[in-house]
């Protein structure tokens, strides 16, 4: 019988998505799951997208440009200048979500055995489409104990080689919710200019920066235009997950045209995706000022019920809608997957994704979870008594 190929075999499980299949079953058993494994908003998408969606009246749902309708980037265009990023229509390309956005950059950027610095705990995603490239990743790994601030520099520079191509950053973090600051990323633009490296920029989640600095965007250091390859999508900023709606941003020409080979390659971005996400771009700022503040104070709802749980530790997140919380816990993927298939309390249970995932080597995140504040109040609020009683009995337990 033929073998699946070394990268197939390669390729990580989603700490995300991998033990569905035990929450399917504990629903067909009747538990109650509150899902905070996964980035999905609870929060209606615009009005502006679904009357978008509902009141289509083509006759020929066709193909779309390669690099998406310039309509939809043209409505980019305007909302980039928002946050002072400066850039043209010809510089965005229109993807199949952020994660084609991150795939086509890596192979467009990456040959196999270049390497790339990732500070971890990373998007698991990020390794995924890393090892689809044939490239590596090298681990810069922060600390749960320092709020999961960027390490220092000279951490960064004792990985640099010949084989190093460049730096990807999640800002707000993905799955941390820490947000880089002004020093940090110029610390992270002197490396770049200085070794002449990509800086992959992972920025969805710009819309939710909770503290009171401005948002820094890697297209606002100043002479690194042409390293830069910023993500976007704009499934958390709308609620639109399965829209499939992201972007590439680059001002690269040579990228930008090795970008659009591989776009042409795949046809076209979604055509129904690109309607719903134009029409969205008109959404009122009513609408993302409500979303912001729900997620303002379910993080603190969130933090402040973690930080209550005896044994259990959560920094701030300051962006984002995610935190990493250390618990008193042997090993996290065993836990996670004991809530679903092992404990409920009165008939409910808690899904949340092993922090192990986040980290290339398993020696990290064994006693951390990643946990995403996208359940109203109410709903956290039980997740937070079935997670401590959870904790009293779980066989596991370790207290220091």
């Amino acid at each position: 019988m033929p073998t699946p190929s070394q990268r197939g075999l390669l390729m990580p499980q989603s700490p995300i998505r991998k033990l569905a299949p035990l929450a399917d079953k504990a629903k067909a058993r009747g538990v109650q799951v509150y899902h905070l494994n996964i980035g999905q908003p609870d929060l209606k998408t615009p009005q502006t997208g679904l009357d978008a969606l509902k009141h289509i009246d083509r006759t020929i749902l066709e193909y779309s440009p390669s690099d998406g309708y310039k309509s939809l980037r043209m409505k980019m265009l305007n909302y980039y200048s928002r946050f002072n990023i400066d850039v043209s229509v010809d510089d965005i390309i229109v993807t199949a979500g952020g994660s084609e956005a991150v795939q086509f950059a890596f192979m467009s950027c990456l040959d196999p055995g270049d390497e790339i610095i990732v500070p971890e705990p990373a998007y698991a995603n990020y390794t995924a489409f890393a090892i689809a490239a044939g490239a590596v990743v090298k681990p810069v790994v922060s600390s749960i104990e320092e709020g999961f601030a960027l390490p220092p520099v000279s951490e960064f520079e004792k990985l640099i080689t010949p084989k190093t191509k460049g730096i990807l950053i999640c800002n707000p973090n993905n799955p941390t919710g820490y947000l880089y600051t002004r020093k940090e990323m110029n610390q992270i633009r002197d490396l770049v200019k200085k070794y002449d490296l990509y800086l992959f920029s992972d920025e969805v989640y710009r819309e939710f920066c909770y503290t009171g600095a401005p948002y820094i965007s890697a297209f606002h250091l100043d002479g690194i235009e042409n390293n830069v390859i910023l993500i976007d999508s704009v499934s958390k900023r709308y609620s639109e997950c399965g829209i499939r709606i992201g972007a590439l941003v680059c001002k690269n020409k040579t990228v930008h045209e090795s970008v659009i080979k591989f776009c042409q390659a795949r046809l076209s971005p979604p055509l129904i995706g690109q309607i719903v996400a134009e029409a969205s771009m008109d959404t009122p700022q009513e609408y993302l000022d409500e979303t912001y503040n729900e997620y303002v104070e379910r993080r603190k709802f969130l933090i402040d019920g973690l930080n209550r749980i005896p044994g259990v530790y959560s920094p701030i997140p300051m962006g984002a809608f995610y935190t990493v919380a250390k618990l008193p816990i042997d090993d996290s993927d065993k836990f996670c997957a004991w809530l679903l298939s092992d404990f409920d309390y009165e008939g409910q249970t808690v899904m949340m994704a092993p922090a192990s995932g986040f980290y290339t080597s398993r020696e990290y995140g064994r006693n951390e979870v990643r946990i995403a504040y996208i359940l109203d109040k109410e709903k956290l609020r039980k997740a937070l008594i079935v997670l401590e009683k959870a904790l009293e009995v779980y066989p596991g337990r370790v207290d220091k």
